[in-house]
Formats: structure tokens, C-alpha cells, sequence
């Protein structure tokens, strides 16, 4: 019985805080910052890492401008595909219910920009890689502890 609250609270227990932050930092970005401007709040950073508040209307690192109604639809199945895998594994999986619910708080945090204004929000600028967020750097985690847990899994099984 454990395990199954346990199940029940961990999901929601990623998805919530990832959310939140996302959103709260893009709402501080909009209000803050110009379009396209840099910002270093820590100097001496600043030749590695800014803050520059871009909008986003294509996938990923700007790859398919202009397709922000597709990517409505993409998102909401990768939302439900996240929920049906989810509602599918075992309980004693809790590694790739934490990386499910970072990939599901990231999906959700850009679509609802994408619903809310039309475009994704992106603020993190490494100058060496495309202006990204934190939906998109919890997606990537996720997606990466979840790959780990399963080649883990098959080279001990096999």
C-alpha cells in the first residue's frame, strides 16, 4: 500500500515544482527583460552565460519556425503518451516516474505557452547553444535519466 501512495504523490510531486518554476521565471522574464537584450546577473559570467528573453515559435532550439499550431498538437501527445506510460508501470519504478514527471512538467510548461502566447518562452543563453528554459532543460533530463534507467535495465536482464 506503501508503494501505491507512494506512485500516487510522486508524479505530481516532480511535475508541480518544475511547473512553477518554469512558469514563474518566464513570467519574471517577460516583466523584466527586453526582447533580444542580454542581461548577466552575474558579471563576471557573462562571456559563458546571459539571460536574453527570445521567443520561440518553432520545436526545440528554433528548428521549424512558425509552426507554434503544430506544435500545440505535438505537445498534447507527447502530454498523453507521458500519462499512458505512467498509468502502465510497474510500481516499483521510481526512477522513471521521477523522469516521467520531469518530461511531463517540462511538456506542459511549454505548451502552455504556447497557448497562452502563441510561442515559447526561452531565456537561458550559453552563446554556444540555442536560447533554451527550464521546461525544455527538465525535458532533456528526464528524457535522459529515463534512456539510463532502461539501457541499465536491459544489460542486467540481458
Amino acid at each position: 500500500m506503501t508503494t501505491t501512495i507512494c506512485k500516487r504523490i510522486l508524479l505530481p510531486a516532480v511535475v508541480l515544482p518544475v511547473l512553477l518554476a518554469d512558469q514563474l521565471s518566464k513570467r519574471w522574464v517577460i516583466t523584466h527583460l527586453q526582447p533580444g537584450e542580454p542581461w548577466s546577473p552575474v558579471p563576471f559570467l557573462h562571456p559563458v552565460v546571459t539571460l536574453t528573453y527570445v521567443t520561440n515559435t518553432g520545436a526545440a532550439f528554433g528548428l521549424f519556425p512558425g509552426g507554434s499550431g503544430l506544435f500545440v498538437g505535438v505537445a498534447v501527445l507527447a502530454v498523453v503518451g507521458i500519462l499512458t506510460y505512467y498509468v502502465r508501470l510497474s510500481l516499483a519504478e521510481w526512477q522513471v516516474e521521477f523522469s516521467l514527471g520531469l518530461m511531463l512538467g517540462g511538456a506542459v510548461g511549454n505548451l502552455l505557452d504556447r497557448l497562452i502566447y502563441g510561442h515559447v518562452i526561452d531565456f537561458i543563453d550559453f552563446r554556444i547553444w540555442p536560447v533554451f528554459n527550464l521546461a525544455d532543460s527538465s525535458i532533456v533530463v528526464g528524457m535522459v535519466m529515463l534512456a539510463y534507467h532502461l539501457w541499465r535495465d536491459r544489460e542486467q536482464s540481458g
